[in-house]
């Protein structure tokens, strides 16, 4: 397929990139490096950037309603209210194991993955959080439980456990996600399935860690495109700027003996698509 122009949106030496998520209350794309222990900030009309460092590694980060960030840290859920001040929502730390990605769904819970830092087959999970910190178990049993997103209608829920090459589907009914059964498969030597987001039309768009691309497939499924990046490791991506038109997708550098010159950076197609409203977090 025909390259897109691609742009690099930050130039970053970032190890594990991850998670990018469009803040429209800040006009702020939020991604996060997980080994890093750092959360960053980018705004595309005046390139202005923010660092802030973490308690701990961080899997994701995402905009709470009143402000601040709600984080998937090493040892559970916690809270940045908008001064900075921290406190933990869900501390439930488990040697080994950390979070990783998490989704706003779109009542306002937010969904968050584990893994363990070895990849061991059965160390992670997938559980619903509520916005007073209840916790609901979604899934016990996960490899490296990553890319979670809904259809424009709020029927479905998507869902990746990286391990497995695919991306699954839910029937989804607001609280509760039911009658798991695969949606799309990536098949071997094309890289692993990570970070995933969906759009405007229901297609659902995945990027293949080792895989050197970004994939979008059809509501039902079918391969519909794929986008060939420069760099072995994209992560994840999502749709923002104006009009949530430009795909940002994070890359990471760890493991590589030689990576390219921009991984670690948050890479961007403009006018990719059009991208979903994400709900902030209600807590």
């Amino acid at each position: 397929m025909n390259a897109p122009h691609l742009d690099v949106a930050v130039h970053e030496r970032a190890e594990l990139g991850e998670g990018p998520t469009w803040d429209p209350a800040t006009g702020r794309l939020i991604w996060v490096d997980i080994v890093s222990a750092r959360v960053h900030t980018y705004d595309p009309v005046s390139g202005r950037r923010t660092v802030m460092a973490t308690e701990q590694h961080v899997g994701a980060a995402k905009p709470r309603a009143g402000g601040g960030l709600v984080v998937n840290l090493r040892d559970g859920i916690g809270l940045y209210d908008p001064d900075g001040a921290f406190r933990w929502l869900v501390h439930d730390p488990v040697p080994g194991r950390r979070g990783n990605d998490a989704a706003v769904a779109p009542d306002g819970a937010l969904w968050a993955g584990t893994m363990r830092y070895d990849g061991a087959a059965d160390g992670g999970s997938l559980v619903r959080v509520a916005a007073e910190g209840a916790v609901t178990p979604v899934l016990p049993v996960a490899a490296c439980a990553n890319g979670i997103g809904w259809s424009p209608d709020g029927r479905l829920m998507y869902f990746i456990d990286t391990p497995t090459r695919r991306i699954d589907v839910f029937d989804f009914d607001g609280g509760h996600a039911v009658n798991r059964r695969p949606f799309a498969t990536v098949e071997e030597g094309a890289g692993f399935p990570d970070g995933l987001t969906v759009d405007a039309e229901g297609a659902v768009w995945a990027a293949l860690w080792d895989g050197a691309a970004v994939r979008r497939y059809t509501p039902d499924g079918a391969l519909d495109r794929i986008v060939a990046l420069p760099v072995r490791r994209p992560t994840a991506c999502a749709f923002g700027g104006a009009g949530l038109r430009d795909l940002y997708i994070s890359t990471a550098r760890t493991g590589l003996a030689a990576p390219h010159p921009l991984s670690g950076s948050l890479l961007v197609l403009p006018d990719a698509g059009r991208g979903l409203p994400q709900a902030a977090f209600a807590g």
